[in-house]
């Protein structure tokens, strides 16, 4: 169902083109008009928490639930198996049939990413076939990373292209040093970024300088840069980027879609005002206290959060506190 959709859209493409004349244009911001997408990721991804019962099974139920809230905020779409979905800790079964869960409960104008990076080629390939068949529209391939002394330039590129050729749907690179103690190269992103089905990257790694590289060597390809965090959002979508894929969009979803329309609208000290007050609650979720504030922020603002996955613990009592205190402060709570 995946790979036929995707042929249908770029089969659409096609004919709009003949009936059109020269392709359209696609406006980035800050930067000239570049190349018209195959894909477009531009607007706001949340990374979805994987919900977990009370005995830690994945709970599917809760996460239609979750679902339908975010029904009503306008995502250009969902990223389901990456980090905040505590991919490393669900079974393959487990995560075929979150993403199978999810693209029921998707409106088909919304896209939805998947996580397939494993730590072998064969692993990854094999994976990624598997999400395209479950429903996803691409795959988001984070850095094999166990042997990362041997991760050199050449090997991922390497690994990347293998995997982009054998993939029946879009291939997303996602760098996230922050997990994975590896950022993705510039060198091999650049090389990468010429792939006809290598798409575009989710950069966690927040170096403002890189970011702005791949937007501004890329212009002429097929591929779009998204921001990692919503710390750094503005700045991103300042130097071009298309997108942002935040995990506070779990939480506070609204108001980053907000940030997204004024930077597109060009309303800059407005978002930047936004921005401000959203870099500390992002703080708070991410680096300082992970997915157990990530899900513990969600339950205050009507989502379900529930535990972790073991081995993951939950925050103490004053870490809560703590948490709650940022959000506050900041005038979310």
């Amino acid at each position: 169902m995946a790979l036929s959709t995707h042929l249908a859209s770029r089969l659409r493409y096609a004919l709009a083109t003949l009936c059109q004349g020269a392709p359209g244009q696609h406006r980035r911001l800050s930067t000239p008009q570049g190349p018209r997408h195959s894909l477009d990721l531009k607007g706001i991804f949340p990374p979805l928490a994987t919900p977990f019962s009370p005995t830690q099974e994945v709970d599917y139920a809760q996460l239609e639930g979750n679902l339908r809230r975010y029904s009503s905020i306008p995502f250009r779409g969902l990223v389901v198996l990456g980090s905040n979905g505590e991919y490393p800790y669900l079974s393959p079964r487990e995560r075929l049939d979150v993403v199978s869960c999810v693209r029921r409960a998707l409106s088909k104008d919304r896209l939805l990413l998947a996580g397939s990076g494993c730590e072998s080629t064969q692993a990854t390939i094999e994976l990624t076939v598997s999400m395209a068949e479950a429903g996803a529209d691409a795959a988001l391939v984070v850095t094999p990373c166990y042997y990362r002394g041997s991760m050199t330039s050449a090997a991922l590129v390497q690994y990347y292209t293998e995997v982009a050729n054998a993939s029946p749907i879009p291939v997303v690179l996602y760098s996230v040093p922050a997990n994975t103690g590896l950022d993705l190269p510039l060198e091999a992103v650049l090389t990468l970024a010429q792939h006809p089905n290598i798409v575009g990257i989710k950069d966690s790694g927040g170096n403002i300088t890189q970011i702005g590289l791949m937007v501004h060597k890329t212009q002429q390809e097929d591929f779009q840069v998204l921001a990692g965090s919503a710390g750094f959002l503005l700045a991103s979508y300042a130097l071009g980027a298309s997108g942002g894929v935040c995990a506070l969009a779990n939480v506070l979803g609204d108001p980053l879609c907000q940030l997204d329309s004024l930077c597109r609208k060009g309303h800059w000290q407005e978002a930047r005002d936004l921005q401000h007050r959203l870099i500390e609650p992002n703080t708070a979720v991410t680096r300082q206290f992970g997915i157990p504030g990530l899900k513990k922020a969600m339950e205050w603002f009507g989502y379900y959060g529930g535990p972790c996955r073991a081995p993951l613990a939950p925050l103490s009592s004053h870490q809560v506190e703590e948490l709650r205190s940022t959000f506050v402060t900041n005038g979310w709570l």
